[in-house]
């Protein structure tokens, strides 16, 4: 068990040093919430350029949030890695989004996983990454 949690910690190190643009849906404006503060962090300590989805908010930290990843598909090229903070009954319908913008991966965050979702969104040629905290990953690849 650990042997696997090791090797899935590396692909995301590996994910993370290769990327450059992230895209986390379900970002929140309130403080208190996990979204806000991987989205705090991300500004402050990396050279993501970092795109906020949520249909029900319009700025964060005087960036546009956008209401869904195709709406940012049309400002971005490409997007890296697709952050999600959703509860596990709308992963489909993101990594449908996911897919269809050509994102490179699919990220759930900590607590989330669905393993037949993960392996459509390989099968679609994605890099999936499930139940890992992408700030705590970052923070542990930078370490000094």
């Amino acid at each position: 068990m650990w042997h696997s949690a090791l090797m899935t910690s590396l692909k995301a190190t590996d994910l993370l040093n290769t990327s450059k643009t992230i895209a986390i849906v379900g970002v929140s404006n309130k403080a208190d919430r996990p979204s806000y503060g991987v989205a705090e962090y991300l500004m402050k300590n990396s050279h993501y350029e970092l795109f906020f989805v949520n249909p029900a908010i319009t700025e964060l930290f005087g960036k546009p949030v956008y209401p869904s990843l195709e709406a940012v598909s049309e400002v971005s090229a490409r997007i890296d890695i697709v952050d999600v903070f959703r509860k596990i009954e709308d992963m489909p319908g993101i990594l449908d989004e996911a897919i269809a913008i050509g994102a490179k991966s699919f990220w759930m965050q900590l607590g989330l996983r669905d393993d037949a979702l993960a392996d459509r969104g390989r099968a679609a040629g994605l890099i999936v990454i499930q139940d890992l905290c992408i700030k705590i990953e970052h923070e542990k690849s930078h370490r000094l």
